[in-house]
């Protein structure tokens, strides 16, 4: 991989980290792309109109084909075949792996979640049906865990005619999922020339379907999961320098063989007109990629209602440089070894709620101590606690407890942000500042106090 980026770099100049970030992460085959993808030309739309030509001239002659991501899995399709990048050649969840998600932790997590998404559906007048779409599902293991709950409270969810949509660009990780979540007794349907590529009934009986595009999943009433998904889109970075704005760019070390260095873009880029004209911090990242899923999330609630529940590492809009590489569980050099570490950046939610536009209403960013609390997990843990004799299994679900709320561990690190329809705030839409995020008093679970008995 090294090799590579190098020369790459020899040939092309220094490159951005965005690229650096789908190279290291993917490194697809080199061939010849046959266009721009939808999602690069949405990205540019985002632009200044004096920046859109420029920019788009430059994505054409660079000849690349922006595929959708997935959680862990963001690709530049070539029309080619074969990869082995540090997504497509480990695996990286778990105790073995590079980290550990929320649902590989504790039940519990995956089983709030799906109250939430039971409580918005039933807050919003039970409608006859809804899609539960989740981007980037890993596993499959938190969409188990919601299923799960679905099946415990059938006798609510009995007259809903409920579907489940996948959004998965990794054949890998889409079979490891039907594994996880689908009947066995019932083949699985499969047409790789398809936008819905493969097709089968789920444990308790659902039909589920995977599609490599959230465009190609059907709309509809829908509520929209992203865990741990946005922070692996890469992101452009900039330092505020005298001479204004330049963004960070990746080349080769002149003084050591072998190595990658950080500099500083000579003039002004494309991608700068993605920052905010009144940004007072020093340094930013950027993730036009974030913005165009999170406007395509927008529109869809606005029109066909419904929610969407984002977790992940993140702030609002205060943090400067969170680039960094995860090996093993530890902290790891970005330039150092590519391909070999996680790559991920902390999403800026006042970003995605500028990208929203304002066609719906935001709500968050939550710590995820104060939303699980709000969720009811302490009466959860009680319940299986006293449920279970087994010391490993009580001791299990007290460090699951523990990683999940601790403030020095996932507690305060992790946030949760939601996108609903203004009516659902009880009429407030008119009223509603569309870049406040937090609004005086939520009826929306999880994002305010709950009483539980």
């Amino acid at each position: 991989m090294l090799r590579h980026l190098m020369y790459k770099i020899k040939s092309t100049g220094p490159i951005t980290v965005a690229e650096y970030m789908k190279e290291v992460l993917t490194n697809p085959a080199k061939g010849k792309a046959e266009a721009v993808s939808d999602v690069m030309i949405k990205s540019l739309q985002v632009l200044d109109t004096e920046w859109q030509s420029t920019a788009l001239g430059l994505a054409k002659r660079r000849g690349r084909h922006l595929s959708f991501a997935s959680q862990r899995e963001y690709t530049w399709d070539l029309g080619a075949g074969g990869s082995q990048g540090y997504y497509m050649h480990r695996d990286m969840l778990g105790e073995k792996g590079d980290f550990i998600t929320s649902p590989e932790i504790s039940q519990i997590f995956g089983e709030l979640l799906g109250i939430w998404f039971i409580s918005e559906w039933m807050a919003t007048g039970k409608n006859v049906a809804f899609q539960l779409v989740e981007l980037g599902p890993g596993r499959g293991t938190l969409m188990g865990d919601i299923l799960r709950v679905f099946s415990q409270l059938g006798s609510v969810l009995k007259n809903c005619d409920i579907s489940i949509h996948l959004v998965e660009v990794s054949q890998n990780l889409s079979e490891l999922q039907a594994l996880t979540l689908t009947e066995a007794k019932i083949p699985l349907e499969q047409n790789p020339e398809s936008l819905v590529y493969m097709k089968g009934v789920t444990k308790s009986g659902l039909p589920i379907s995977w599609y490599r595009d959230l465009q190609d999943v059907p709309k509809g009433y829908s509520f929209f999961l992203a865990h741990e998904f946005f922070d692996v889109l890469p992101v452009h970075k900039f330092q505020k320098t005298p001479q204004g704005w330049r963004e960070v760019l990746i080349d080769i070390d002149p003084q050591v063989s072998g190595k990658l260095r950080f500099v500083l873009a000579p003039c002004v880029t494309p991608a700068q007109a993605f920052l905010q004209h009144d940004e007072i911090r020093d340094h930013v990242e950027v993730c036009p990629d974030a913005g165009v899923i999170i406007q395509e999330l927008s529109e869809r609630i606005a029109l066909t209602g419904g929610a969407a529940l984002i977790a992940d590492y993140g702030h609002d809009g205060t943090k400067t440089d969170t680039f960094r590489g995860f090996c093993g569980h530890e902290l790891h050099d970005v330039l150092i070894a590519p391909g070999t570490a996680d790559l991920t950046a902390d999403v800026d939610f006042s970003y995605l709620r500028r990208m929203a536009q304002g066609k719906v209403a935001s709500l968050g960013p939550t710590e995820q101590q104060t939303f699980l609390k709000n969720m009811g997990i302490d009466v959860r843990l009680k319940v299986l606690f006293n449920k279970s004799d087994e010391p490993s299994v009580r001791q299990q679900l007290l460090q699951g407890y523990d990683m999940l709320m601790n403030p020095q561990k996932m507690g305060e690190r992790f946030n949760f942000f939601a996108l609903l329809p203004h009516e659902r705030l009880h009429g407030r839409s008119h009223h509603i500042n569309a870049c406040q995020s937090r609004p005086s008093a939520s009826p929306v679970a999880g994002f305010g106090e709950l009483a539980w008995q």
